[in-house]
């Protein structure tokens, strides 16, 4: 999980890039900490949905994570 130092960054250099413009360096920290961003939300999002279960018109219970989880690995 990203700490809420690394989200006060993104959110610095956002209001930053906004007022004056980013140098290069900043450019690539911006970058680097925004997919660092989307991949722990995507893992969080994934943990969730992994621990949906489903009942089926039959009665029985189907774990999402087991049926479809292991088809992205």
């Amino acid at each position: 999980m990203i700490d809420e130092k690394k989200i006060a960054r993104i959110n610095e250099l956002y209001h930053r890039s906004k007022a004056e413009g980013l140098n290069e360096e900043e450019k690539e920290e911006q970058a680097r900490l925004r997919k660092e961003y989307i991949e722990a939300v995507r893992r969080n999002l994934r943990g969730q949905l992994d621990q949906i279960d489903v009942q089926e018109a039959d009665g029985t219970i189907t774990n999402l994570g087991e049926k479809y989880g292991k088809k992205r690995d």
